[in-house]
């Protein structure tokens, strides 16, 4: 069963660091690239990012619990627990914070596209905040990957 726990920590981190990477720096951009129409790339890019938000929340949720009965009160010590629980709270902000805001911003600019209304800098500024709050969890992500073998010991 020892064995079980260890893989679904490692297929864990590989799942969200991998959805992270893969939605966030290949998907999205090529659906901008790709698509004539910006406003349904955003709409879809969006779907896919919110995936990838809760799938980000259900592993941090293994691995929390993982890592806490691993090292008992060690997982305080642990930088594993640390990266997965900041990742845990950017991906809550974002999903639940920033997110929301920007749906609000949408619906607020109807019958236009937001990009193309008044609300325009301010979407655009949620958007940058958005922006950063992904790239930081990326980075956090690849760290969390380089140190993974930490959580096992």
């Amino acid at each position: 069963m020892q064995r079980l726990a260890e893989h679904l920590y490692a297929i864990s981190i590989t799942l969200w660091v991998g959805a992270l990477w893969a939605i966030g720096y290949l998907a999205a951009p090529t659906l901008f690239h790709v698509l004539g129409d910006r406003a349904l790339a955003g709409r879809v890019a969006g779907e896919m990012f919110g995936y990838v938000a809760w799938i980000g929340m259900a592993a941090a949720a293994y691995l929390l619990v993982f890592v806490a009965l691993r090292k008992n009160a060690g997982a305080f010590r642990s930088l594993v627990f640390w990266l997965v629980l900041l990742m845990l709270l950017l991906t809550v902000a974002g999903y639940f914070g920033v997110q929301p805001i920007m749906a609000q911003l949408k619906v607020d600019s109807l019958p236009r596209e937001v990009m193309e209304s008044a609300l325009r800098d301010r979407f655009a500024a949620w958007h940058g905040v958005s922006s950063v709050i992904y790239l930081v969890q990326s980075l956090l992500g690849l760290v969390l990957v380089a140190v993974q073998s930490r959580g096992l010991r």
